[in-house]
């Protein structure tokens, strides 16, 4: 018998199993395809079954399951998972309601307050929930949406003269 990590491996009666690969081969990528299998079966648990996970990925676009973190206080809640590669280890899962706004199909990065979004971008080991902000006074109190492509969007207005003047056409006229 030959041991191929912690399967034990009987070989065949002809040397080489089907198309010359060896049955430990064979046993450890089903093992490996059962453990992907079981991970995805796991995440489609934890989003609800297939319509909870369809939703999900209709609204996000993404799948993940991880450990929660903390919930922020318009109700987001914030997930990291090791397994996944950096960039991609910590995520936030948007609130349905924000100051008043619904926002199940609208979500946007800037309804991430500024101490979550550190903690996002790996600025900081620790997440708001074990080292609080110092608090200070150019971070607001009620965070504010992204106003960009609304009526309520900043737009600046220019303190100088202008260097070029629009031409006005002539007026006949009439007598």
């Amino acid at each position: 018998r030959a041991s191929c990590g912690a399967v034990s491996c009987v070989p065949s009666l002809h040397g080489a199993d089907l198309f010359g690969v060896s049955g430990c081969f064979l046993r450890r990528k089903m093992a490996e395809y059962l453990q992907v299998l079981k991970r995805g079966m796991q995440q489609i648990r934890a989003h609800g079954g297939i319509f909870g996970s369809f939703w999900q990925l209709l609204r996000v676009n993404d799948l993940k399951t991880g450990a929660l973190v903390g919930v922020d206080k318009y109700g987001n809640k914030y997930f990291e998972d090791k397994r996944n590669f950096f960039g991609r280890h910590r995520w936030v899962d948007y609130t349905q309601e924000m100051n008043g706004k619904n926002t199940y199909w609208d979500v946007d990065g800037s309804m991430v307050p500024p101490e979550w979004h550190r903690w996002l971008h790996c600025m900081c080991d620790e997440p708001p929930t074990i080292h609080p902000p110092v608090a200070r006074e150019f971070i607001w109190e009620n965070h504010k949406f992204n106003q960009s492509a609304t009526p309520g969007q900043y737009v600046p207005y220019s303190t100088t003269r202008k260097k070029i003047e629009e031409w006005v056409p002539p007026q006949v006229s009439r007598k």
